[in-house]
């Protein structure tokens, strides 16, 4: 068991839990690893060697394979890596290969990780867990005008399409399906600005570490 604080937050894709984990990192003066760029990454490599995604064989290998500049690209979201990553993410191979890489990225320092079973698989004794989660009509929004921003001309419908796709599969996939953890709080930011989620977290972290055990789990 970790004795470093490790703060996991787990939760479907564009529910904000990225921007506030990154927050959070700097506010604790901990390390932040957004543990989706590495399944981005392993999804990238494939594409770009002409693969195919599903292939355990072949998605196993490039995950290994992985190196710290794979981290680093500008090209790591996009629709096509959106979709690529899901199902590289789905392969227990995968998992497997990128699990020893998240948990000494943790044990190293402690460190706030984002994901979607950093509460559930990778560090199941974490400290603080959160769940952080919108609506789909939320999320789609954030996720549309963030590719807009970066000049990718996506219809609001298709965003929302493959939110629904990647939910259903982040849930039904047989290693690690995206759910919460028993004892994790519940941030819903449906309604939430980026600075109200902040705040709300910061509060659930400060009871948590001044209690005897995590946070009452919360709606």
């Amino acid at each position: 068991m970790s004795t470093k604080l490790i703060v996991a937050i787990d939760g479907p894709a564009a529910a904000g839990k990225g921007t506030l984990a990154r927050r959070l990192a700097g506010a604790l003066g901990l390390p932040y690893l957004d543990t989706g760029l590495l399944y981005r990454a392993t999804a990238r490599r494939v594409l770009d060697a002409a693969g195919d995604p599903a292939d355990p064989v072949a998605a196993e290998a490039h995950a290994r394979a992985l190196t710290p500049d794979d981290l680093e690209r500008a090209d790591l979201r996009t629709p096509a890596v959106d979709q690529a990553a899901a199902s590289v993410a789905s392969l227990p191979g995968v998992r497997a290969a990128l699990l020893s890489f998240q948990r000494q990225f943790g044990q190293a320092r402690g460190a706030v990780l984002d994901g979607r079973d950093i509460g559930t698989v990778i560090f199941p004794d974490a400290r603080v867990k959160l769940f952080v989660t919108a609506s789909v009509a939320a999320r789609a929004e954030r996720r549309w005008k963030e590719l807009a921003g970066r000049g990718i001309a996506v219809s609001l419908q298709s965003v929302t399409d493959d939110l629904e796709e990647r939910d259903a599969a982040d849930a039904s996939r047989a290693a690690a399906p995206l759910r919460p953890a028993a004892d994790a709080v519940i941030l819903d930011t449906t309604s939430l600005g980026a600075d109200q989620a902040f705040q709300r977290a910061c509060e659930i972290i400060d009871a948590i570490k001044k209690s005897a055990g995590p946070a009452p789990r919360t709606r």
